[in-house]
């Protein structure tokens, strides 16, 4: 370490901590990688940042240490490096314990073929709902999320699915048809997915500093009425996503916001470097406080209207609004009319020692309006059919609100500057370089090709012009549908160019899977309502999906 610091004199009165085999010991840390590399800045130590590398990775160092570099010289890497970034974990992730079963778990990994939905054995039920013991006496098939375990969707009773070890496959999954069910269950009666992981938190103040505060930190305009609920970007200097959450006005000087679950750690290192140090704002993780039940479908008013005194119709509980109310005999429930989906319903935070209670009642209640549990395998195709973007897999740091279509989340003339106001402003002027585009496959023989996961190379006119980044079967349309982005690449320097509307709606494009080209529909606006009732595929006019 001293010879290699030699050529750099500013970096011998830095302090390196630990060594090669003490990066190989945190390995299991490294929960979403094959590549066993691990850097970022320590979120509780200002100023310090850690860096792992494991003995088979020695080929990324210098990949790694460039971005390392910029971390230090310029606080942030030109590129994206989630999937390496230390803050995707916890302290929760650092027992000796679970690192010791884990790494037995990653290193056979590090040479194997990982197969699309795989989860970690190891390390589980390490944080679960209230509700975990009835929802996995129910059918529940668990998968694991920053610690967090997780509905994927139920069993019901009677249905043998394959083991763990014959389930891997990039074809379509035995669990097709029941998820399926679970999707026209959303949309025909009413579901409960259990959703206790998205990270919560509640910022105050006794003054207008929680407002201000967040009104410079936010693109979007938070100065709402009590009561209402606002979507919004948390971006950085550059207009790219550090955040993408759900904000609710409790009060004059209260917010509830509402994020998705690996933020937890980054979201709060991030707001606590740039909230002011000010006594009367207060900022606290209330994660653990609420569980949270997304009651989707068209009869989830019912089922809420007959549990609670307050009114539910559109009248008194429109879109995007908030209420605290009772819910059977608990009270302080906050009902927010959201599901992260596009579908009706309402997301019911619940303090947690009341969580059971109101589960059996939306349970008992909803039985007539043919209610039963879903998970999030429903839920992530639901929203990629409604074209909802979602962090970590379609938005990052360098994906900014214009590049995706939210350019209705961002108020540019809210009366105050917020943080990459002035990036945002200059992609209004000159346009965006690539763009989030929603393609449905229509030559994709679900049963027999292989099934588009994420990370699919898509092409324009034969050309490459980018990659998927979500992919789900849409059980309304009876077809695969990729997210993704489009870039547009001069064909003779190859410089990046201005995308514009035309250039997406002009072209003829198709999905690279595994090597076999499918043709698809390009279209940059979600489907209107009457996509939303379920089709016979030859009575669907995909031709005139390309139009705005």
């Amino acid at each position: 370490m001293r010879r290699a610091t030699s050529g750099c004199p500013s970096a011998q009165d830095a302090r390196f901590g630990g060594s090669a085999d003490h990066a190989a010991r945190e390995l299991p840390r490294v929960l979403h990688t094959r590549y066993a590399v691990y850097h970022g800045r320590v979120t509780h130590c200002s100023g310090l940042l850690r860096s792992g590398w494991h003995e088979l990775s020695w080929y990324l160092i210098w990949w790694g240490s460039r971005y390392l570099a910029e971390w230090m010289v310029n606080g942030y890497p030109s590129e994206n490096v989630w999937p390496l970034d230390l803050k995707r974990f916890g302290t929760l992730q650092s027992s000796r314990t679970f690192l010791r079963h884990r790494v037995m778990e990653v290193m056979p990994l590090m040479c194997d073929l990982k197969v699309p939905r795989w989860d970690f054995q190891t390390g589980r039920q390490l944080r679960t709902s209230p509700l975990y013991d009835r929802l996995d006496a129910q059918g529940a098939r668990w998968m694991e999320k920053h610690g967090f375990e997780r509905v994927k969707y139920f069993v019901p009773p009677g249905n043998d699915l394959l083991d763990l070890g014959q389930s891997k496959t990039f074809y379509k999954p035995d669990w097709f048809d029941i998820v399926g069910s679970e999707v026209k269950c959303c949309k025909e009666a009413v579901c409960v997915i259990d959703m206790s992981s998205f990270t919560k938190f509640e910022i105050s103040s006794t003054g207008d500093e929680a407002l201000e505060s967040l009104q410079y930190l936010f693109s979007n305009d938070l100065d709402v009425p009590v009561g209402h609920v606002v979507h919004t970007g948390m971006l950085n200097e550059k207009g790219g996503y550090e955040n993408d959450c759900s904000i609710a006005r409790l009060s004059k000087r209260s917010f509830f916001m509402i994020s998705p679950t690996d933020q937890q750690v980054h979201c709060w290192a991030w707001l606590k470097n740039r909230l002011p140090d000010d006594s009367n704002l207060t900022m606290e993780d209330v994660t653990w406080k609420y569980t949270a039940l997304n009651l989707i479908g068209p009869r989830a008013v019912d089922v809420l209207s007959e549990l609670s005194y307050a009114p539910i119709t559109p009248e008194h509980f429109p879109s995007f609004f908030c209420k605290e109310m009772s819910v059977g005999y608990a009270n302080g429930i906050r009902v927010m009319s959201i599901t992260h989906t596009g579908e009706p319903g309402f997301m019911l935070y619940i303090p947690i020692e009341y969580a059971l209670h109101v589960y059996n009642e939306v349970m008992n209640m909803g039985q007539k309006y043919g209610i039963r549990n879903a998970g999030y395998y429903a839920l992530r195709s639901l929203r990629i059919e409604k074209f909802f973007a979602f962090w970590g897999q379609d938005l990052d740091a360098f994906t900014t609100p214009m590049e995706c279509g939210r350019e209705f989340q961002v108020k540019l003339d809210k009366g105050m500057q917020f943080v990459g106001q002035e990036a945002l402003l200059e992609q209004k002027q000159n346009g965006v370089y690539k763009r989030f585009t929603m393609f449905i496959l229509e030559d994709h023989d679900t049963d027999a090709d292989l099934w588009p996961w994420w990370g699919e190379p898509i092409f324009r006119n034969g050309r490459y012009v980018g990659k998927t980044t979500s992919s789900a079967y849409s059980y309304t349309l009876e077809r695969h549908v990729c997210l993704g982005f489009v870039h547009h690449f001069d064909e003779k320097t190859g410089e990046e160019l201005v995308v514009t509307t035309d250039f997406i709606n002009q072209g003829d494009y198709e999905i690279d899977i595994a090597g076999h080209r499918f043709q698809a529909k390009a279209k940059l606006y979600p489907f209107s309502s009457f996509f939303t009732h379920r089709r016979r595929k030859d009575e669907m006019e995909l031709s005139g999906y390309q139009g705005e």
